[in-house]
């Protein structure tokens, strides 16, 4: 892991709460990739693991350490591209930190669970053709 993410996680992770009801999931291990996270954390929501694939190439930070950041929409952040506009609010009202993989996933799936893969429809087009094929989602995440 490269300096620049090391730190940055590490400090995200000193500064958020420590109740946060949905960060269950703890540290990411040193050797765990961010795709290993997210296919652990959604091994149960297949779909969700094409959606991160799709919206970030499993990407929770920059070359340069820094958040990683949408390409057509710069308030879109981490792994799963959640939109700071319309979800920054809730989401520190969760305990959820968005900056970080273990927030920003959880954030993902707060979202699934009340508006399924709705938030995401923009990427559609790359994750849609797996939304009714779980078997083809899960061969296509083993390669």
């Amino acid at each position: 892991m490269p300096f620049a993410t090391g730190f940055a996680l590490a400090v995200s992770l000193a500064l958020s709460s420590a109740s946060a009801p949905l960060q269950t999931q703890g540290l990411m291990p040193a050797a765990q990739s961010p795709k290993e996270f997210v296919e652990s954390y959604f091994a149960d929501v297949p779909i969700m693991i094409k959606v991160a694939h799709c919206e970030s190439r499993f990407r929770q930070y920059g070359t340069d350490g820094s958040v990683f950041r949408g390409i057509v929409n710069d308030l879109d952040v981490g792994i799963m591209q959640v939109n700071e506009y319309y979800h920054s609010s809730t989401a520190e009202k969760l305990g959820l930190d968005l900056y970080t993989i273990q927030g920003n996933v959880a954030y993902a799936r707060y979202l699934y669970e009340k508006q399924g893969t709705a938030p995401w429809v923009s990427s559609e087009p790359c994750w849609g053709k797996y939304k009714t094929k779980p078997s083809a989602i899960v061969a296509t995440v083993k390669k």
